[in-house]
C-alpha cells in the first residue's frame, strides 16, 4: 500500500510535533505506512532572520504545506493551530484537532520564580505582541525587548544576553521539544496574568476537503472538547480582525455545568488600555460564543 506522505515545516519543533502526530497514526492504524516530508516554509526563513522588523503573517508558516497538500504531493500536513490563519482554505480542511497541551506562556528566567519577583526595569524578551502587552499590563515598570528565532535559537540568545532578565515561550512547545535549559528557572504564568495566543498547545491536521480514506485516518485524532474550546478562541480573533501583530489573547475551558467559558483580552485600535472580559454558552455554541465576545468587548 503507498505510504501516506505527512508534511512538516523545517523547524525542530514542528518535526517533533510531526513525529508524535505520526506515532499515533501508526499505533491506531498499523496496517498503514506513514512518511514524513519536511517542507521549509517563508515563515521560518523570515523568522530566523534578524533583518526582519516584524513577525511573519501566520500563513506564510503554512501556505507551502497548504501548497502541497492542493498539488497532491503530501497527504496530511499537521500545523500549530496557534499558526493557522482563521480564514479556511477552499479545498482543504482540518481532519482533526487533538487533545490540547498546557496552554500556558512560561517565563525562563536565572533564579526569579515570578514576573512579580523581576526587578524594576529589567528586560523580558519576547517575540508575541500579545505577549508583550499582557507583561507591561502586569508590569508596567519593566521592559519588553523583541526576540527572534525557533526555540533553542530564543534559548541561546537569552543566556549569551545577560541584560535580559527574562524570557518567555509557550509551554506546550518546552514540553514537546525539551530543551536544554540546565541553570534555568522554569516558571508557568497564571492564566489572569498571560492569557494565550488562540489555539496555543494544539496541533492542527489538514487534509484535502474529498479525501475520504485521510479523513478516516484522521478521526480517531480529533479531540471534540479541545475543538470546541479552539473555535471559540479563534472565532474571537477572527471577529475581531487579528492576526500576528495584533496584542489578542483568547481562553476556553469547561466550567459548571458543562458550560464552555471564554475569557478574552484585546487592546482596539485607537485605544491605549485593554478590554477584557468573558462568556459563558452551551458546548455546542463554541462559535457563537467567540463573536459574542469580540462584540461585547467592542462596544
Amino acid at each position: 500500500m503507498t505510504p501516506a506522505i505527512i508534511g512538516t515545516r523545517g523547524s525542530a519543533l514542528a518535526v517533533t510535533q510531526t513525529r508524535l502526530v505520526m506515532t499515533e497514526l501508526k499505533r491506531i492504524w498499523p496496517g498503514r505506512n506513514f512518511e514524513i516530508r519536511t517542507i521549509k516554509t517563508r515563515g521560518d526563513e523570515l523568522a530566523e532572520n534578524p533583518a526582519v522588523e516584524q513577525s511573519p503573517d501566520k500563513g506564510l508558516f503554512t501556505a507551502e504545506l497548504e501548497r502541497a497538500l492542493l498539488e497532491d504531493s503530501i497527504d496530511i500536513a499537521v500545523h500549530s493551530l496557534k499558526d493557522m490563519p482563521t480564514d479556511e482554505t477552499p479545498g482543504l480542511t482540518l481532519g482533526a484537532i487533538t487533545k490540547r497541551a498546557d496552554a500556558r506562556d512560561v517565563l525562563i528566567t536565572r533564579g526569579a520564580d515570578s514576573l512579580q519577583a523581576l526587578l524594576s526595569y529589567a528586560v523580558v524578551a519576547t517575540g508575541s505582541p500579545r505577549r508583550a502587552a499582557q507583561i507591561n499590563l502586569a508590569r508596567p515598570d519593566i521592559r519588553t525587548e523583541d526576540i527572534r528565532g525557533n526555540i533553542d535559537t530564543r534559548i541561546r540568545k537569552f543566556r549569551e544576553n545577560q541584560e535580559w532578565a527574562g524570557l518567555v515561550l509557550a509551554a506546550a512547545g518546552l514540553e514537546r521539544l525539551k530543551p536544554d535549559l540546565k541553570g534555568l528557572t522554569v516558571t508557568p504564568l497564571p492564566l489572569e496574568t498571560m492569557l494565550p495566543a488562540p489555539g496555543q498547545g494544539v496541533l492542527a491536521v489538514q487534509t484535502r476537503t474529498g479525501d475520504r480514506d485521510i479523513l478516516d485516518l484522521l478521526k480517531p485524532l480529533h479531540d471534540a472538547e479541545t475543538a470546541a474550546r479552539v473555535t471559540a478562541e479563534r472565532m474571537f480573533l477572527h471577529a475581531l480582525g487579528g492576526g500576528c501583530d495584533e496584542p489578542i489573547a483568547a481562553y476556553a475551558e469547561v466550567a459548571e455545568d458543562n458550560l464552555l467559558r471564554l475569557d478574552g483580552i484585546a487592546w482596539l485600535v485607537g485605544e491605549q488600555g485593554p478590554r477584557r472580559g468573558y462568556l459563558l454558552r452551551a458546548m455546542n455554541q463554541a462559535d457563537m460564543l467567540g463573536v459574542d465576545l469580540a462584540v461585547e468587548l467592542s462596544r
